[in-house]
């Protein structure tokens, strides 16, 4: 079966934070193998166009640190699976779930949103 994984990335790293990424790994799974990945600027696009950016790109799986729940559900909503608490080498997360290691941290959810000023929540512990 084959997929299609992003991961917001910087660095070689995953970035923390889904909504303000500057760009996503995205790279194609097939038989627990990566065949192919690229690295693929969203151009400014943030929070509420990413996930018809993802969309436009193939992606079935998103890999990532921490996402708000709106995200989330419209992520979900496009058919795109959601594996959140992932940190570390974004090469290291992709092998990892390739190889069928990695599933969904429920716990890593952003519960603050940018109009909310400082003093926001966030229960992920992925972003600053």
């Amino acid at each position: 079966m084959k997929q299609i994984a992003a991961i917001p990335y910087e660095n070689g790293q995953v970035f923390g934070h889904y909504g303000k990424t500057q760009a996503f790994l995205i790279a194609t799974i097939e038989a627990g193998k990566l065949v192919n990945r690229a690295v693929v600027p969203t151009k400014g696009k943030g929070h509420g166009e990413l996930a018809g950016f993802l969309k436009e790109h193939g992606v079935t799986v998103c890999l990532c640190g921490g996402m708000g729940e709106g995200a989330y559900q419209t992520l979900t909503a496009q058919g795109i699976t959601v594996i959140r608490g992932v940190s570390g080498s974004a090469e290291a997360v992709l092998e990892s779930y390739a190889a069928g290691q990695i599933a969904d941290d429920p716990e890593a959810v952003c519960t603050h949103h940018h109009d909310q000023g400082e003093g926001h929540s966030c229960s992920c512990g992925k972003h600053s």
